[in-house]
């Protein structure tokens, strides 16, 4: 379980003391290495906890290194430059159990929540498995509370625990081995190195003696 004092350390603030416990407990986040690995992963995703929504203001060669088969010029990009909810609606639809682009569904299912829940179907079962109707009420998600169930709902149904727990040691040979944690999450290992580094430091936190 974490404190208050060991998140402030983190520059996390104590509202989610609760909320981690809670995740922690019910997911069986139950060691200092598998709490440091989600609240390291998390720290990356959502910016030490204070960015709990996705951000989808991008300019418009921003969309184009995002997503070039969408965004194949700049001309067809700058339509949509700057425009959250067309952008989301655009690049999210037909997928992840969204509708078409028409339906909103892009926009009303966009990251949210310390992991970055995004799409209906994610949506649709974490809620089901939480008891709450995230599908009816998405803004749940970027509570602290369901901000943090939700990811850990994520984590255990993606087997992170596994990887977090056994993974080798956070030196510079290990890092290939965390990899595989981060694709688990992000689809790929982009920000692999600032992940890391929140992984040490919640780590350190959390266990000194390590």
């Amino acid at each position: 379980m974490v404190n208050a004092e060991q998140l402030a350390k983190l520059h996390i603030g104590a509202e989610w003391v609760d909320a981690l416990n809670e995740t922690f407990h019910r997911f069986n986040i139950d060691t200092k290495r598998k709490q440091a690995a989600f609240i390291g992963q998390c720290s990356h995703e959502c910016g030490n906890f204070r960015t709990l929504e996705e951000n989808l203001n991008y300019r418009a060669e921003t969309l184009m290194k995002l997503w070039p088969k969408r965004f194949p010029t700049l001309e067809f990009a700058k339509q949509y430059e700057r425009q959250p909810r067309k952008i989301a609606n655009s690049v999210y639809a037909n997928r992840m159990g969204n509708r078409d682009e028409a339906s909103g569904d892009g926009f009303r299912f966009r990251g949210r929540g310390a992991i970055q829940l995004t799409g209906h179907s994610s949506y649709f079962h974490a809620g089901k498995a939480l008891g709450v109707d995230f599908v009816m009420e998405p803004d749940l998600v970027a509570t602290p509370k369901y901000a943090a169930l939700t990811a850990g709902w994520f984590w255990s149904t993606h087997n992170c625990n596994e990887l977090a727990e056994n993974g080798t040691p956070l030196d510079s040979a290990g890092e290939s081995t965390w990899a595989n944690l981060t694709k688990k999450i992000n689809g790929g290992t982009i920000g692999q190195a600032d992940r890391i580094k929140h992984i040490r430091e919640a780590l350190a936190v959390l266990n000194p003696s390590s």
